[in-house]
């Protein structure tokens, strides 16, 4: 394989770099990169890979656009609502450069695909925005032998790193276990500036086109930490542990779930609609501004951080159904009231938001 007049052409300011050549620019040519997540993260690495040349790139996504990414992921546009995200993204890096070739899978890593997904790639991108599915690649990419790039935003603040166990620490020398999946805040939740999974997302792809062509010295061993208010750069530096359950002597079964069961807290959305037909009262725990955009009908609102004083305004004796964006606020609002005596108290898996896919397609989404 070499490279055509018109890729010398089009990449003439890289093979111009002092170091970089004719040779790595065909090191990019034949890489094969999987970047799973097209959206705040995904969507600049992977135009910016799809630029640089990579020649084979794999967008593994399963949601959808919905209006309020657009604040942040710029591959989708306003007339997309609606599309598959890894199609859009897709789309948009070949629009980018025609000469690559990319591969849309509108699909979510689980651990029934997981393996044939990353399967015969250099390295996986992580743009994902939950913790089972880092654990997944990173668990995985370790046993296959393949680098990893790890990304992470919230609020104002985002961090990169770049695994690879057979020469340094693993993802899970960083963070040993998930947190319990109540104390998991989502950018939803928590808010994210629009502009941070840019500086993020380019940062990660740096990363892979260093990997690739073994320019310069990579993020292994190092964790950057980026804080958009300060503004600061920090650098931290990280040890394999010796006792690690992955690369060390510890013993993980990959098998195993990544997140625990939810210890009889939770409900799907499905179930939780047919105890709403059968009466069974509904509380929404979100933010005034989000009940705004759409609700329930029928559900009483207490807003979460106002739970403790509303819960003598409700009977402990009735069943509830509590809800939130996405089951995290709920499922801390269940913990909440059962220790104050509501015994028939459930947590809305997924919330509102699968509750609009599963139940209420067309309610507004956000």
């Amino acid at each position: 394989m070499e490279l055509t007049t018109k890729e010398v052409l089009r990449y003439q300011r890289h093979i111009r770099l002092d170091g970089f050549g004719k040779a790595n620019q065909l090191k990019l040519k034949q890489s094969r990169v999987l970047i799973v997540g097209a959206g705040g993260l995904g969507c600049p690495a992977g135009l910016y890979l799809a630029a640089a040349g990579v020649g084979h790139i794999r967008i593994c996504d399963g949601d959808h656009i919905e209006l309020s990414n657009l604040q942040r992921q710029i591959a989708h546009r306003s007339q997309e609502v609606g599309r598959n995200k890894s199609e859009s993204l897709a789309e948009r890096m070949l629009q980018i450069n025609g000469d690559i070739e990319v591969i849309a899978e509108p699909l979510h890593i689980d651990e029934d695909n997981v393996v044939a997904c990353i399967q015969g790639y250099d390295l996986v991108i992580d743009g994902s925005d939950n913790f089972r599915t880092r654990y997944l690649l990173s668990d995985h990419c370790h046993k296959a032998g393949i680098v990893y790039i790890y990304g992470a935003i919230q609020q104002f603040e985002g961090q990169i790193s770049v695994f690879d166990s057979r020469n340094g620490p693993c993802y899970r020398c960083l963070f040993p276990e998930p947190p319990p999946r109540n104390l998991i805040p989502s950018c939803e939740q928590a808010g994210v500036l629009g502009v941070l999974p840019g500086t993020i997302g380019l940062a990660m792809a740096t990363e892979a086109i260093k990997v690739l062509t073994g320019l310069g010295q990579t993020l292994q061993g190092h964790v950057l930490i980026y804080d958009a208010l300060e503004p600061s750069y920090r650098k931290i530096h990280l040890h394999k542990d010796p006792h690690c359950r992955l690369c060390g002597d510890g013993e993980l079964t990959l098998s195993e779930p990544v997140i625990a069961e939810s210890d009889g807290v939770e409900l799907d959305v499905r179930r939780a609609h047919e105890m709403k037909q059968q009466g069974v009262s509904f509380l929404d725990v979100r933010d005034d501004i989000e009940v705004e955009l759409c609700h329930i009908e029928g559900a009483r609102h207490i807003p979460m951080p106002e739970l403790m004083a509303g819960l003598e305004e409700l009977d402990s004796q009735c069943e509830w159904v509590v809800f939130c964006y996405d089951g995290i606020r709920s499922y801390r609002a269940v913990k909440l009231m059962r220790e104050f005596g509501f015994e028939r108290v459930w947590s809305m898996a997924g919330g509102i938001k699968d509750w609009a896919e599963h139940i209420e397609p067309d309610m507004v989404r956000y």
